[in-house]
């Protein structure tokens, strides 16, 4: 079946969506995280694209971005390439770790523009990871508090309501779901889960778990199960197929 062409966006902004491969676990570690924050700034350099909000979720990313001199499928193979290169190499893996296609809507008003914006930081608070957009380390919304950012242009948002404006805006609950992803639909949460699966394979972070043998591997899956994770849960968390999971 053929691809649908992507919606084009009347102001050139888009609200985007990059996942891991079979929902699987992309930053494991806050090293992870600050390296695809690095890569993002470095990217935006050469690409020249607009970038009004971000947020680093397990396994996936929300941006919310206006390409500049390139299209946003360079820019996601930019970003994707630099990023996969340099997490293969730490943690000795080969292979793909991105969907291949990242999801994408337009952003066609300023209405839209900030309910986008505001969903985009609760998404920590969604996925059960904080309680405060502001405490969350890994999205622009602290930015947005303190005012000034190397990486996130903050000048159009603050131009629609003002700084003071769009921090009570934020501060109010939203509504309206924005091209949601399905991966929060799990009885536990992915940072309850990640904290279960250390403890029951007692190593330092999911992804190990693929490198281990067969008999060691099998054993910690079939104990992640009946610790209450679910078949695609613990695919997404560390990498194993779903295929193999799902026999536990």
């Amino acid at each position: 079946m053929p691809r649908q062409a992507r919606r084009l966006s009347k102001t050139g902004i888009y609200h985007t969506m990059l996942r891991g491969i079979n929902r699987q676990q992309i930053f494991e570690d806050k090293d992870d995280y600050e390296k695809f924050i690095e890569v993002l700034k470095d990217c935006k350099a050469v690409s020249g694209f607009m970038l009004y909000a971000y947020c680093l979720m397990g396994n996936h990313i929300h941006l919310l971005i206006k390409p500049g001199k390139e299209p946003l499928e360079m820019i996601f193979k930019r970003i994707g390439s630099r990023y996969v290169y340099w997490y293969n190499w730490k943690y000795n893996r080969r292979g793909h770790l991105f969907q291949d296609r990242y999801k994408s809507e337009p952003i066609d008003t300023e209405e839209y523009f900030l309910t986008v914006l505001r969903y985009i930081h609760e998404n920590p608070i969604e996925a059960g990871m904080t309680e405060n957009i502001y405490s969350y380390d890994y999205s622009s919304a602290k930015e947005y508090l303190n005012g000034k950012s190397l990486l996130v242009d903050m000048e159009f948002s603050i131009d629609i309501l003002g700084r003071e404006g769009l921090l009570e805006f934020f501060a109010q609950p939203s509504e309206r779901k924005c091209m949601d992803d399905d991966t929060a639909n799990t009885r536990l949460s992915d940072k309850e889960a990640i904290e279960i699966i250390k403890k029951v394979s007692k190593l330092t972070n999911s992804l190990e778990i693929q490198s281990l043998n067969q008999e060691k591997r099998n054993m910690i899956l079939s104990e992640l199960r009946k610790n209450g994770l679910s078949i695609r849960q613990i695919s997404r968390l560390t990498g194993v197929s779903f295929n193999i999971v799902r026999k536990f």
